[in-house]
C-alpha cells in the first residue's frame, strides 16, 4: 500500500492517542496487573488485542458494517457487553477481600487465572460494539483509493493497519503493566487500601458499563 509519510505520521499518531486513552480495555487491564502481577496483566493484554484482532478481521470482511446498520444487532451487543462489564464491577464491589489475596501455593490455579485474565480481555474487546464501530469508521480513512484496488488488496490493507493498531496498543498496554504491577506488590502489604483500589476498579468498570448501555 502506497500513504505519504505524513499520513503514516498521523496515522501513527492517533493509533497512539487512542490506546493511551482510558476506557474499559486499560481499566481492566490495569486492575489485573496490579491486583495478580505481571504476568497476568500481560494475559490481559493479549486478551484484548486477541479481541481486537477479531474486530480488525469483521471490519475488512465488512460484517462490522452490520453493527453500523442494524439497531437490533447493535443493541444486542452493547447490552450483552455492557452487562458484562457490570458483573466484573460487581465481582470487584461485593468481594469480601482484595484480588491481591492470591492462592500463591497452587501452581493450578495460577494456570487457570491467566486463561480467565486472557479469556475476560477478550469477551471485554469483542463484546464493545463502539470497537468494532472504530475500526470500520477509522481504517478505511487511511485506504488507497485510486480506484484500482481489488478486493483482496483492501481487505489486506485492513487487516494490515489493523494489525499496527493492536501491535502498537500492546507496547502501550506493556508500559501500563510493567509501571503497575510492583504497585501491586506494595499494596499486598496494605489490605484496606487494597480493597478500597479493588471497590475503586469495580465502580469503574460498573461506570463503564452503564455508559456503554446508553451509547447510541
Amino acid at each position: 500500500m502506497i500513504m505519504s509519510a505524513e499520513a503514516w505520521g498521523l496515522f501513527l499518531i492517533a493509533c497512539f492517542m487512542l490506546n493511551v486513552a482510558p476506557g474499559p480495555d486499560l481499566i481492566f487491564i490495569l486492575s489485573r496487573a496490579i491486583g495478580h502481577g505481571r504476568k497476568i496483566g500481560f494475559a490481559a493484554s493479549f486478551g484484548v488485542c486477541s479481541g481486537a484482532l477479531v474486530h480488525v478481521m469483521a471490519a475488512a470482511l465488512g460484517v462490522s458494517a452490520i453493527l453500523a446498520t442494524s439497531a437490533l444487532v447493535f443493541s444486542i451487543v452493547k447490552y450483552v457487553g455492557a452487562a458484562y462489564l457490570v458483573w466484573l464491577g460487581c465481582q470487584a464491589l461485593l468481594s469480601r477481600e482484595s484480588s491481591l489475596t492470591m492462592d500463591a501455593q497452587a501452581s493450578d490455579l495460577k494456570v487457570l487465572t491467566v486463561w480467565s485474565a486472557y479469556r475476560q480481555g477478550v469477551l471485554i474487546d469483542i463484546l464493545n460494539p463502539k470497537v468494532a464501530l472504530f475500526f470500520l469508521a477509522f481504517l478505511p480513512q487511511f485506504l488507497s483509493h485510486d480506484g484500482t484496488q481489488t478486493s483482496m488488496q483492501v481487505f489486506f490493507e485492513t487487516c494490515l493497519l489493523g494489525s499496527i493498531v493492536i501491535v502498537i496498543g500492546l507496547i502501550v498496554e506493556a508500559f501500563f503493566v510493567l509501571a503497575a504491577a510492583p504497585l501491586g506488590a506494595y499494596l499486598r502489604s496494605n489490605q484496606r487500601f487494597a480493597l478500597w483500589l479493588d471497590r475503586m476498579f469495580g465502580g469503574l468498570l460498573m461506570g463503564l458499563g452503564v455508559r456503554l448501555a446508553l451509547t447510541d
